[in-house]
């Protein structure tokens, strides 16, 4: 019986240790194959990091680790690129300083892994000419992969100052991608949130799923692709009931038989606790967080809630407790793109939804009129 990959994220440890892996790769190629500047957001704890290895892994041309998945025999693997990837979970930002300071020595290990010797000063000049001396040595457009890249924002709403800083910080730093696209062959961001447009305002920058500005903290980025709410990519994270069925199934008929109950059983009472979250209103998933733990403790409890909850969002629910009722609606509606909002007046129906506490239920795309979606709680816990 394969293991649990609990709190693993790296993929080549999940192949080479014997855990279950779910199979993403059919939506990661369709991905790959039709653009090369993407954007995901997706509450913590739900495999964003995952997929991030993932695709580690596939551009550098790993092939015996895809083996008796989707892509092994449909992927070039001799076509290996060189790779930037940068986890802000491992960056320190508690200063624009240390911001700074990190990032550069991010860069100056990747330079030294590949033995590059950069010459640069300062930290943008230096991530530019990494970018290119990448390239260059191996004659490969340059992947990168950035985990998290709001972290180091919304972890410090404390010090709205710090905060706006170190978006400033990254604002910059996200412009050396533009500067740089003939040497990029594809860049892959997730976030919690999606930082849109940087207001005339001492707070941060509106957090929206919308469009992307000219003023947004991405509009170093050229055509920037935001699959969060895509109908085609709602399941490259998370567990579908066919994907729990088929891939727990061992892990499935051992609880049920030390409760001694049936497989039917459990898996209702499995959809009563953790069915429910939907980026299209269709597609419906499990946490993969709060299966691994079922399973791995062998009774239920609320795990994504203890582990996955932003420290953000409670203290900002610590200091605007009167807007909590809109949780007990039974239904929000929204138009169009999902509302903008600055965190000096921020719109809690998206910052719910962003963190996982709100859901789509329903989407209603009618021609030549704005989308409309119904939120509701999501069965999670």
């Amino acid at each position: 019986m394969k293991k649990l990959p609990l709190g693993i994220s790296t993929f080549s440890e999940i192949i080479e240790e014997n855990y279950i892996y779910v199979d993403k790769t059919q939506t990661i190629y369709e991905m790959i194959n039709q653009g090369k500047t993407y954007f995901l957001s997706r509450p913590r704890r739900f495999g964003k990091s995952l997929l991030v290895s993932t695709l580690e892994e596939i551009f550098s041309g790993n092939k015996e680790y895809f083996k008796d998945l989707y892509i092994y025999d449909k992927w070039d693997w001799n076509e290996k690129h060189p790779i930037i990837q940068i986890d802000f979970g491992k960056i320190a930002y508690e200063t624009p300083e240390t911001l700074k300071l990190s990032l550069e020595d991010d860069i100056i290990e990747i330079a030294d892994e590949n033995n590059i010797t950069l010459k640069k000063k300062f930290l943008n000049p230096k991530f530019s000419e990494l970018i290119k001396k990448l390239h260059d040595k191996t004659g490969k457009k340059v992947v990168v992969l950035i985990d998290e890249y709001d972290m180091a924002i919304i972890d410090c709403i404390k010090s709205m100052k710090i905060a706006k800083q170190n978006l400033d910080i990254l604002s910059d730093f996200y412009k050396v991608l533009k500067a740089s696209d003939k040497y990029l062959k594809f860049i892959f961001l997730t976030g919690v949130s999606k930082l849109g447009e940087i207001g005339d305002f001492a707070g941060l920058a509106n957090l929206r799923f919308a469009k992307f500005s000219k003023t947004s903290i991405f509009s170093g980025l050229n055509n920037i692709t935001d699959i969060t709410l895509n109908s085609k990519y709602s399941m490259i994270c998370g567990y579908s009931q066919e994907e729990l069925e088929n891939s727990f199934k061992e892990y499935i008929d051992e609880f049920a038989k030390a409760n001694n109950i049936s497989g039917e059983i459990l898996l209702s009472e499995i959809k009563n606790w953790y069915d429910g979250y939907s980026w299209d209103g269709e597609n419906h998933l499990y946490n993969p967080y709060s299966i691994l733990s079922l399973f791995n403790d062998g009774e239920f409890g609320n795990y994504w809630f203890e582990t996955g909850t932003p420290s953000f969002l409670m203290e900002y629910i610590k200091n605007n407790d009167k807007k909590v009722g809109i949780l007990f609606k039974p239904t929000t509606r929204i138009f169009g793109t999902i509302p903008s909002f600055n965190l000096e007046k921020i719109d809690f129906t998206t910052l719910l939804l962003q963190t996982g506490y709100l859901t789509i239920k329903r989407k209603e795309v009618k021609f030549a009129k704005l989308s409309k979606y119904d939120l509701v709680i999501p069965i999670k816990k």
